[in-house]
């Protein structure tokens, strides 16, 4: 990073930046892409992008852009989620069509289908490229676009055995994170045609999103995007020998095959104690994870998790759960 050669991004002079987004392209198959700051922005870019104000968004319920993106569709882009409930958080496009608008003059339109792969929220559950691209197929034929939210398609790739680009093969846009799975300190990127691009980049700008000699982040990025996909195997067999340790504890509820990927979550209902305590009684032990639903918490491996971390977080899972038992004695 210190290294980085670097210029003004804006006026499109930072090489180490431009690098960085022709790579991301040829990697997804696509024409062009574009660095954002955060994969909020990202999304909001390519919602922004496809739409217009008044238009539907159809997402999954427990989708990122419906619940943790501060109703930026509504708030910047004008427009109003949609939502369906897939099965592990996975939509068909037989639940998609069940909410498409009819093309009535008085009804709002809905003109994007946006999905999340993996589903962060379901945990880690995945679409396959087949899925995607039936959706695409459907979705086209009527005027709809699809935007795939992409935060941890990577792992994804990984967990399938295909690349990325054969799962975003037939989508409009794509937003990936650096950061999240690959390890990348800050940034994401936003993946599509020449046009898709040439407009995001000015929304990007608009939202607050134009940065200078941004070169100094891309090159981590580069690396992350480079390098960070070979490892994240890894992350799913930590994950997973996390998820069968947790289905031994008593109290915990996890089913281990339904972790797909690098997320796991946990039922922690039969413990006592809700998803908040149970998060702060694991805080001392160094565990940080993360209350989803009152009984629901989530643990992420990632390249700072090792074994060794994955053991210590059960070990600690254990004695906390023995001592909640021990007090409600």
């Amino acid at each position: 990073m210190a290294e980085a050669d670097v210029g003004d991004d804006v006026y499109l002079e930072d090489p180490t930046v431009n690098a960085l987004e022709a790579r991301a392209a040829e990697i997804f198959g696509k024409e062009a892409a574009l660095f954002v700051p955060s994969g909020c922005m990202g999304n909001l870019i390519a919602i922004k992008a496809w739409t217009h104000h008044g238009d539907e968004v159809i997402c999954e319920e427990r989708s990122h852009v419906n619940l943790y993106e501060l109703a930026s569709m509504s708030a910047i882009a004008g427009c109003m989620p949609r939502v369906a409930r897939g099965e592990g958080g996975i939509l068909s496009w037989g639940e998609i069509e069940t909410v498409i608008r009819p093309k009535i003059y008085y009804d709002s339109q809905t003109a994007l289908v946006c999905l999340e792969n993996t589903h962060n929220m379901a945990g880690g559950t995945l679409y396959t490229g087949a899925q995607i691209s039936d959706i695409c197929h459907h979705g086209h034929a009527i005027g709809l676009k699809v935007h795939l939210d992409g935060a941890r398609v990577f792992n994804a790739a990984v967990a399938l055995g295909v690349s990325v680009s054969e799962i975003a093969r037939d989508v409009d846009s794509v937003m990936f994170c650096l950061s999240k799975g690959l390890g990348a300190p800050v940034g994401s990127m936003v993946v599509g045609s020449h046009a898709f691009i040439e407009k995001s980049r000015i929304y990007r700008k608009m939202f607050g999103g134009g940065m200078r000699q941004v070169g100094v982040l891309a090159a981590a990025g580069r690396i992350a995007l480079e390098e960070s996909p070979k490892r994240l195997a890894i992350d799913h067999q930590n994950a997973q020998r996390l998820a069968q340790a947790i289905a031994q504890i008593p109290s915990l509820q996890i089913d281990p095959k339904s972790v797909k990927t690098n997320i796991v979550i946990v039922d922690c209902k039969q413990t006592g104690m809700d998803a908040v305590q149970l998060c702060d009684a694991l805080k001392p032990h160094g565990i940080w994870a993360l209350d989803t639903a009152p009984y629901s918490v989530r643990f992420v491996t990632h390249s700072d998790v090792g074994a060794q971390g994955v053991d210590l977080a059960i070990q600690a899972l254990r004695q906390v759960v023995t001592k909640s038992h021990g007090s409600a004695a």
